[in-house]
């Protein structure tokens, strides 16, 4: 049996291209002449499921075939061929120079170590016979080129990894509606194909869809899964995936499998018709393990461990060949089996070969910014971000992207398109940067549908570093977060933030509260967010620092702008112990309420006087302590205290404890020495003071309905009951 020969490369020349508008102006004249040809070639056929995508002939490299024609240069085009290089995983087989080995360094391959718990028999025969026939626009080389034995090897193969099984987590039911919802909200389409019964949020009734022009990475294998295992592997695909390509998309078990009930939706699973054929007698498991490592499947393939254990070998490396057009290499017309087949255009060989020559050559060293470049290209973060006048999601794509909050809508792109990422490096400090790639809770934009992916620790640590770089200015913007300074006020800054003051509550909102306006980023988190300097930067003058922000220059010409901006500053930095800026406040928000352990509030206090210490406890019992006079004053229940005098009225007033059953308490007998308090680890205070020339401790601790008084007088313990 021979492989499937391949149809025509139409693919191959359809161009691609990026045809939002708004960013012509930020792309470089290649992604033009992409729209420019795309608009003379037409339109792609329509298609409903993603699955159904216009089928790719050729290895799809996403940012390859994005950023690169027929017409481009060899110096341009040289580094295309250095990307496809890297990412067919050539140096997995190949020896480089070893000043090219760090930047052609191959990606790791799926994890086979459970393959067969998520792949049937039949569908690694027709995966392992000829991928580009199973899996249109794959990058795993066909390895059989019809030859005489080539059918038992491929079937002790598949008996090999169809062994190789684990137990999959036990997944919830999945609903294959909302998954279609979830598919095309929250960023699968930025890489895959949408489907074409699903209508983008801002598409009018009556409009024709737009299709994508670039071509979408395929996702084929899907319908193969097994339900479970493929809502398993969306959880968390860098388990089987761990290059990343295919990036943690932060999905809950059940979104998990509402995405994996839709991508089976309609599914047939496909036989291999000539594998029943053929009737091939069992190969046995060694001998499909030795093949493995023959065939160098181990220069790219991982493993956890084998069936009979310890680790498959690995295969020993091959030197590049001389020429480029070796009879029987990668780029030949005609591989025998073994030789590895990706099916490549002309347009790929070309750009192979130039990529053969450069690496004769030294290794010339990248700027911070060409390994960023190098990164997002591998890992195609184009495809939805934009640095440096490079990338963005096309239109056919963005326009998926949406918000979940109407009041957003007036932020325009800033409210459903991933941020730019020019200056990020001076932006956002180390701590932020790693929630954001691989940690939790990095998102500050809840009004946006998309998420950020996670492409894992390993493939994105060095952008921090590199982004570091790049961005940083030649004289850093000077700002005081010391603190230390008379000016470092964290009221004044409230004051600032505030709707009197310069209402930047109109925008951003704090803690749990909404801004009064459009729901822009909430202040939050900013001091462990952003680098102070580049804060300042922000502020100073918004429009140039984040081109395109809605934020106005508020201190442009203000002369205590720099004192203003540390102030502000000082205020996010304490936010946790302070008062909210005066907008975003409510009545509600004074009321001191205990919960866990009990809140000691030093006050003027109605009934006990301007040295009054309120101690309000969990349960609903109350009681206020007069440091004056070194005794407890008063006990009530219910309620405790408003603080609202104390944080608004520099007079501050007396304020009433908010409970009932107020009762008064019995005057000291003798004249007392205040010595302050201690509070223990379950929260409630012991006052100190003298009397009589004795140290005495007091302390009341709630018991039911009342408190129990505990008096210890030189270390002497007594006991009574305050009831009422």
């Amino acid at each position: 049996m021979t492989n499937e020969a391949p149809m025509p490369n139409s693919e191959a020349m359809r161009p691609t291209f990026d045809i939002r508008a708004s960013s012509f102006i930020r792309h470089s004249p290649f992604v033009i002449r992409h729209f420019l040809l795309a608009t003379l070639l037409g339109s792609l056929p329509a298609h409903a499921h993603p699955l159904q995508a216009e089928p790719i002939n050729h290895a799809y490299v996403f940012n390859f075939d994005q950023f690169n024609l027929p017409e481009d240069p060899d110096e341009h085009l040289v580094t295309g061929g250095l990307l496809l290089m890297a990412e067919l995983n050539c140096t997995a087989c190949h020896v480089v120079p070893q000043a090219w080995q760090e930047r052609l360094k191959p990606k790791p391959a799926p994890d086979l170590s459970a393959v067969g718990s998520r792949l049937d028999e039949d569908t690694l025969w027709l995966m392992i016979r000829s991928p580009q026939h199973r899996k249109k626009g794959t990058q795993m080389p066909g390895l059989f080129a019809g030859e005489e034995g080539d059918d038992e090897k491929v079937e002790a193969l598949v008996e090999y990894l169809a062994s190789l099984k684990a137990e999959t987590p036990k997944m919830p039911a999945g609903d294959a509606e909302r998954g279609k919802e979830l598919y095309h909200k929250v960023g699968c389409v930025a890489c895959h194909e949408p489907a074409l019964d699903v209508r983008p949020p801002k598409v009018p009734a009556d409009a024709e869809i737009e299709k994508p022009g670039n071509a979408s990475v395929p996702i084929a294998l899907a319908d193969a899964y097994e339900l479970n295992a493929l809502a398993a592997f969306l959880k968390n695909p860098l388990h089987t995936r761990p290059s990343g390509r295919m990036p943690d998309m932060r999905l809950s078990e059940q979104e998990a499998s509402d995405l994996a009930a839709y991508l089976h939706t309609g599914r047939v699973a496909e036989k291999a018709t000539a594998r029943a054929a053929l009737k091939i007698p069992k190969q046995g498991i060694e001998k499909g393990k030795a093949l493995f490592s023959s065939m160098k499947c181990t220069s790219c393939h991982s493993f956890g461990v084998p069936p009979s254990g310890g680790k498959v070998p690995q295969t020993a490396m091959l030197p590049f060949p001389a020429k480029a057009g070796a009879p029987n290499g990668c780029l030949a017309e005609k591989q025998p089996t073994g030789t590895p087949r990706f099916d490549l255009n002309d347009l790929q060989k070309r750009a192979l070969r130039l990529a053969l020559a450069e690496i004769q050559k030294p290794a010339p060293k990248l700027t911070a910014q060409q390994q960023i470049d190098w990164q997002m290209s591998r890992l195609n973060c184009y495809a939805c971000h934009d640095r440096d006048g490079k990338g963005g999601p096309e239109d056919p794509r963005a326009q998926f992207f949406g918000v979940n909050d109407p009041t957003a809508e007036s932020l325009g792109e800033l409210a459903h398109l991933p941020p730019n990422l020019d200056k990020v490096g001076r932006k956002l400090t180390r701590g932020w940067f790693e929630k954001i790639l691989w940690g939790q809770n990095g998102s500050v934009r809840p009004y946006m549908d998309i998420r950020m992916p996670n492409f894992g620790q390993a493939q994105t640590e060095m952008l921090i570093s590199a982004f570091n770089e790049a961005d940083k200015l030649d004289q850093a913007v000077k700002i005081d977060v010391s603190g230390l300074e008379k000016h470092h006020r964290a009221e004044l800054g409230r004051k600032l933030l505030g709707a009197t003051g310069l209402a930047c509550v109109s925008c951003h909102g704090l803690k749990d509260r909404k801004s009064l306006g459009p729901p822009v980023i909430r202040l939050t988190h900013t001091v462990e967010r952003l680098q102070p300097e580049y804060f300042k930067e922000l502020l100073l003058n918004p429009q140039v620092t984040q081109p395109g922000t809605v934020m106005p220059p508020m201190f442009v010409g203000r002369k205590t702008a720099d004192k203003d901006i540390e102030s502000i500053w000082t205020y996010l930095r304490e936010v946790e112990g302070q008062p909210l800026p005066e907008g975003l406040m409510s009545a509600a928000d004074f009321e001191l309420k205990p919960s866990d352990k009990p809140i000691v509030f030093r006050s003027f206090i109605e009934g006990v006087g301007t040295h009054a210490i309120g101690v309000g406890y969990p349960g609903g019992l109350n009681a206020a302590f007069d440091g004056k006079t070194s005794r407890w004053v008063i006990v009530w229940k219910g309620r405790f205290l408003d603080a609202m005098s104390n944080w608004q009225d520099r007079a501050m007033p007396p304020i009433k404890p908010l409970g009932t059953d107020v009762k008064p308490l019995p005057a000291a007998p003798s004249e007392r020495i205040f010595g302050g308090y201690r509070i223990g680890k379950d929260g409630i205070p012991t006052f100190l003071y003298r009397e009589n020339g004795q140290q005495v401790e007091d302390t009341l601790k709630p018991a039911g309905d009342h408190f129990e008084r505990i008096i210890k007088t030189n270390g002497k313990e007594s006991k009574e009951v305050v009831s009422w």
